[in-house]
Order: structure tokens, then sequence, then C-alpha cells
């Protein structure tokens, strides 16, 4: 898939005199922005062209303006599946634009958020609707104190495939009468990235105070739904009678029982992240065992009263796959809990060392 074509530019230096005036000029209404805009002199970045890609291949990317870039990177960085993000300038007509040449509302380009994330762990659908919760889509041009359009609503989609699922998210945002009036929201191609000033990126992070328009969201886990035909068709026997009708594996014949590879645990059935070989312990029960799952929002359990007994059962959250049962009886773990699960039910995915 193609990647954005990403630039880094160098933030002019100016005179504070000069500054002032410009700024003055530009209209851009955050006091907190300026503060940075004068501190900022001291820390401007390289001025060079560069075609930046994923660090890791099997990542795909996705770009949004929603309003001020600060609060917009703020709530994506807190998303599973959201491996990095990056606040720049995007849409506009001016190459190696500066902050406060896009504040002038003259040179075209949105404040925009790049993503890298992980379609394993979150997919594209699941990234359109954070943006919707996260700002108001029907005010052109505006978003909260913010005004000019380089505080448009825009998504720019990377292929066709992000293309139609945001027209339709769009679309079905619209009949669901969520809003009064209409949505406004831009859905144009991705075009070149220009990566913003060092002061920019992660700036909730370096300042605890400062606050935004954007507003508390909660992200729904995205469901994996198909016909038993489908499941079949996918799954080994082995894998479909463990995750699909619930039998356990035979104690001691899975390939993961006794096991201790550094990396993470997949869901064999929809690629969900369950388990990783920090939480992973010899119980000596004959299955894979673990103290602690990797997130609450990744399984669900439910009590288990079949063959006479009861118990709590681990579930899949995105897919419903039965991956075994959750005993409290590990007190030599910092949880005093045991996540048996079946090797069948699991997908192994090797940490990769870092080249130094």
């Amino acid at each position: 898939m193609p990647k954005t074509l990403i630039h880094n530019r160098n933030l002019i230096k100016l005179p504070l005199a000069v500054f002032l005036v410009a700024f003055f000029i530009a209209g851009c209404p955050e006091e907190e922005k300026a503060k940075s805009m004068d501190n900022s002199q001291e820390s401007a970045i390289e001025a060079k062209k560069s075609q930046d890609k994923p660090g890791n291949q099997d990542y795909e990317q996705a770009t949004f303006a929603a309003g001020c870039f600060w609060g917009i990177q703020a709530a994506f960085d807190k998303v599973p599946g959201v491996k990095s993000t990056m606040v720049g300038y995007t849409g506009g007509k001016t190459e190696n634009p500066t902050y406060m040449q896009v504040c002038s509302d003259k040179t075209g380009h949105a404040e925009a958020v790049l993503i890298e994330y992980d379609p394993n762990e979150i997919s594209y659908k699941q990234l359109v609707d954070v943006f919707w919760q996260i700002h108001d889509p029907t005010t052109l041009n505006r978003q909260g104190p913010d005004f000019g359009t380089q505080y448009r609503s825009a998504i720019f989609y990377h292929n066709e495939e992000q293309k139609k699922a945001a027209e339709i998210s769009k679309q079905n945002l619209q009949k669901s009468g969520k809003f009064e009036n209409p949505i406004v929201t831009e859905i144009v191609p991705a075009s070149a990235f220009y990566k913003a000033e060092d002061y920019h990126q992660q700036y909730f992070q370096k300042n605890q105070n400062v606050t935004c328009h954007i507003p508390e969201f909660t992200l729904k886990p995205q469901k994996v739904v198909k016909t038993e035909e489908e499941w079949k068709k996918q799954l080994t026997k082995m894998q479909y009678e463990v995750t699909r009708k619930k039998a356990t594996e035979p104690p001691f014949s899975g390939k993961y029982d006794n096991f201790f590879e550094k990396g993470i645990y997949r869901c064999v059935v929809c690629g969900n992240v369950l388990f990783t070989s920090e939480t992973k312990f010899d119980s000596g029960c004959g299955w894979p065992s673990f103290y602690e799952a990797a997130s609450d929002e990744k399984i669900e359990k439910k009590t288990d009263r079949s063959h006479g007994m009861v118990r709590t059962e681990v579930i899949c959250s995105r897919c419903g796959a039965h991956l075994g049962h959750l005993f409290k009886d590990a007190p030599q773990t910092p949880t005093s809990l045991r996540y048996c699960i079946n090797s069948a039910a699991l997908d192994f995915e090797e940490k990769k060392e870092e080249k130094k």
C-alpha cells in the first residue's frame, strides 16, 4: 500500500516583534500555541524532504483532521492498536509550511494527524468511529474556539478501501440522527504530509495543564462474525472444535504447552492480541498458562456450568472464540490467577529483536 509522503521543514526564525505581528494577522486563537511558538525558535527541525515509511511494514496508515491537532493526537494515542502518531499539515498547496503560515489561512493546509496502526488489532472502521466521537463534524472550518480552514473536519484516505469505509460510515452517521445539522467532513485523497514543528508533537504529554475541545470517548470493539461453514474453511479440525464447539485439547499435546519464546499470543481465529510471553508460566497442568491477559478489553469471561462444574470460561472479545478457562489457583504468580488456554486457540508471534 502506498505510504504518505512526509516532509520535515524548518521553522523560520523571526525577531519577537515580527513574530507577534505575524501571529496577530494570522488570527490563531490559542494563547498556549502563541507561547510555544516563541519557545520553538531554539528547537526548529531540519529543513529537508524525506519519504518516511512505517517501521513495521505490516502496519497501515490513516490521516484525520478534526480541529486542533494537539487533542486529536492525544486521543488517538490512547487507542489500542495505534502504534505511532505524528501531527502535521496536509491538504494544501504550500510546500514546507510553517505553523504561522498555516494559521494565516492562506496555505490551504489542515492541521492533521498521521497514524500508523496494526490492522490485526484495530480496523480502519474503528479509527473512523473514534474520529467521529472526538469532534463535531457539522461545524464548517471550526472546532470549539478554533476557527479557520486549517481546523476543518477531513478524512484523508490512503486507498480505495479506506475511501469506501469512510463514505459508508459518514452516510450511516448522518442517517442515525445523532446530529441535527449536515455533516460537512471532507473525504479526500491523502497527499503530501508535512511534519509539524517538534514542540507540537505529543504536546499534551509535555504540557499537562493544557485543555482542548476533545471530549471523552469509548472505543467499541468491532466483532468478527462468520458462518459455521466459513469457520470450518478457515480453521483446522482441532481449531474449529476448540474455538467454535468449546472442546478441550488433550493435556500436554498442544505446541505451546512447554513453549517459552518471547512474543505475543493472538487469537488463532481473528488475530486479536490475547496474551504475552511476559505473563506465561509453567503451571504443570498440561496447557499453556498465563497469569494475566494482554488487556481486559481483549477477553470476555462467562460462567460455565458444563460437565457438572462451575468454571469461568475465557472468550475472545472480538470473535467469540472459546479459549479456555480461568482459575484462581496460582498463588506463585503476581495475580494468583491461571488462564488455562488451549494451544489450538492461539497463534504465536515471535518478538523481533531491535537492530542496534
